[in-house]
């Protein structure tokens, strides 16, 4: 999770915590494409502990089941960050390395950690590797392609300074987007947070949701601090009109505690002990609204895949009322609408696919009949004469003018009258 904490530069640092795994347990089995057969993958070429490591997540999401309709085959999900390795055997085949738009912030010849990008595509779409791809890391769209476009430095890199102090990067989240749209993306996924918005970035959005792209954002790690009121900071771009706001559950599925807690809040997903990959074929374990929008993110990716021309708002409405764990009276600033859930997200949308929702009463009007009721016609054109205009307009002065002027007299001689009879009567 990055935070801007300045008006024209992306500034901060990594807020999740990251240990490298260590294998400590004994081997898990993978979770099969049928669910019936999670539990029995005890062979030699069952998983590891790091798909191990990820069961709760994909139990919560319930990914079998939707893997049965979806894998996001044919999606392109643009991931806006710090550069993922094409070569992680999770990822290989899967990334397309697309432009870099923080170049020149770091000294001439550093390259990019990637550490978070990386993470970040994993959960996307990770195939995991080894026979069957059991083993490594499977991300919820595992199908799915990724482009990378470089937009936001690690705080570990020499050029991190530079990068947050220079004018010329100030627009490059909103350059990103217009660029991965441009380069066909059809999800973007944006696990960063800034504490301000610019123009261009808004309209930038503006542009993808035009386009049919799906954006998905952080809603941010500072839910431990209040501003002003009973919310947490609003963090960008998660907080502009159209884009998916992700907040980060714990393992109970109740609000993280670091994650950002208002009204901008759509949905949630787990963003606590998060199992994913990491540059050179490592692995990590982190926390943080950036790895729920991830998975969100993936999610979004099952949909687009099966529903292709689907528009952005009903890929948001699946996710909505579609969600899991749903809080009180439906809605909280902490989770939103609740918790994602994949499957259930792939069956509101085939649902939402086959109607078109009409208003209905008195007063709606229907889009299939013109609004007059009858074919249209040809529209008549009338050319008035100013001339004309003009005269009718000066006689109707005139005549409102006598009109007063008779009213006036009327009155005067109303009066004239009143005034003779009370002076014959004293």
């Amino acid at each position: 999770m990055l935070r801007r904490g300045a008006a024209t530069a992306l500034t901060g640092a990594l807020l999740f915590a990251v240990v490298p795994v260590v294998p400590v347990v004994p081997v898990v089995p993978a979770l099969a494409d049928d669910a019936d057969h999670a539990d029995h993958a005890d062979d030699a070429g069952g998983a590891d502990d790091v798909r191990g490591g990820q069961r709760a997540v994909i139990e919560t999401l319930d990914l079998p089941t939707a893997w049965r309709t979806s894998k996001g085959a044919g999606v392109t999900v643009a991931v806006l960050d710090s550069g993922v390795d094409p070569d992680h055997r999770d990822l290989a085949g899967s990334v397309t390395v697309g432009r870099d738009f923080t170049e020149g912030a770091n000294p001439p010849g550093v390259g990019p950690l990637r550490l978070h990008g990386t993470y970040m595509a994993s959960l996307i779409a990770g195939h995991g590797h080894g026979p069957g791809g059991k083993k490594g890391v499977i991300g919820v769209a595992p199908e799915a392609g990724v482009l990378s476009v470089r937009v936001i430095l690690e705080d570990e890199e020499p050029g991190f300074r530079e990068f947050n102090s220079a004018e010329r990067f100030e627009n490059v989240v909103a350059r990103g987007i217009r660029y991965a749209v441009d380069e066909g993306a059809d999800v973007i996924n944006m696990s960063i947070s800034k504490e301000l918005a610019t123009r261009e970035e808004r309209a930038a959005i503006r542009y993808a949701i035009s386009k049919g792209v799906v954006l998905v954002a952080a809603a941010g790690n500072d839910g431990d601090r209040k501003t002003g009121g009973d919310f947490a900071p609003y963090s960008y771009p998660a907080s502009f009109p159209g884009v998916v706001s992700v907040g980060a559950t714990d393992r109970r599925l109740r609000r993280a505690t670091f994650s950002n807690w208002n009204s901008s809040v759509l949905v949630a997903a787990p963003g606590v002990d998060i199992m994913g990959a990491g540059p050179g074929d490592e692995y990590w374990v982190g926390r943080g609204t950036s790895q729920a929008t991830a998975l969100v993110s993936g999610v979004a990716a099952l949909i687009k895949a099966r529903f292709p021309r689907m528009s952005p708002p009903l890929v948001v409405q699946a996710l909505a009322d579609s969600a899991d764990d749903r809080p009180p009276g439906g809605y909280d600033t902490g989770t939103g609408f609740g918790v994602v859930n994949a499957a259930r997200a792939l069956s509101e949308a085939a649902r939402l696919a086959t109607h078109t929702e009409t208003a209905t009463g008195p007063q709606a009007q229907d889009p299939d009949v013109p609004l007059a009721g009858g074919p249209a016609g040809p529209i008549r054109v009338t050319t008035r004469d100013h001339r004309r205009v003009t005269v009718y307009a000066a006689v109707a002065a005139a005549a409102a003018a006598a009109a007063l002027a008779s009213l006036g007299v009327i009155f005067f001689l109303v009066r004239r009258v009143r005034r003779d009879h009370s002076s014959q009567d004293a």
